[in-house]
């Protein structure tokens, strides 16, 4: 069991378990979402593209089980702070910070976020830094970039009283679709260029 330093019970959505294979092949490449994001971020550092890494997630671990020599079971742990966002790192001078997140509904459960984590976006986006999320449709295989900013519309929005997801639609409409490639394998850094780098001239 994970706990957070208030005491919390980790209620399984902030802190991965090692990734387990899934049951989309990424064009039978046999990769999931996270590994296909690491793998693009691979390429982008080892071809002088960008700089971008998945941050560490700190706990203390507390209680440790050793059912073998050879094995050992982590049992009790605790966040030492709340984790904010799974990636950053700096693209042309430009701060990137991003989250990524996969759901099998069809339309994307806003839960799937932490209030600490929006907040942490909105002080990276007022600072001029880049943030976003990058979401993996596992039901249909497809994959979207959704700027920090069109984000805040709708979390505004779930907080005022309205839909707690964003339907398909929504996304379809508002963000940018990312094709699957082979190197890199997901090419988001090339809408940011896009976006925020080649309209800034």
């Amino acid at each position: 069991m994970i706990k957070y330093p208030n005491g919390k019970k980790y209620s399984g959505t902030e802190l991965r378990e090692p990734s387990v294979p899934s049951s989309v092949d990424y064009s039978n490449r046999g990769m999931d979402f996270e590994e296909a994001i690491d793998a693009s971020n691979q390429y982008y550092l080892e071809h002088n593209i960008a700089a971008i890494h998945k941050k560490p997630t700190p706990i203390q671990i507390v209680k440790v089980d050793y059912p073998q020599r050879s094995a050992a079971v982590i049992k009790e742990a605790y966040y030492k702070s709340a984790s904010t966002t799974d990636y950053n790192g700096v693209f042309r001078g430009k701060y990137i910070d991003f989250e990524a997140k996969e759901t099998k509904q069809v339309s994307f459960p806003l839960q799937n976020l932490h209030d600490h984590q929006v907040d942490h976006m909105r002080q990276v986006v007022h600072h001029k830094g880049i943030s976003f999320i990058l979401i993996h449709y596992a039901r249909y295989d497809e994959i979207y970039l959704l700027f920090a900013e069109d984000l805040f519309f709708f979390w505004d929005r779930m907080k005022n009283g309205g839909r707690k997801s964003i339907t398909r639609n929504e996304i379809a409409e508002k963000a940018q679709t990312i094709k699957l490639g082979f190197l890199p394998r997901i090419d988001y850094i090339s809408i940011i260029q896009s976006k925020f780098l080649d309209d800034r001239r």
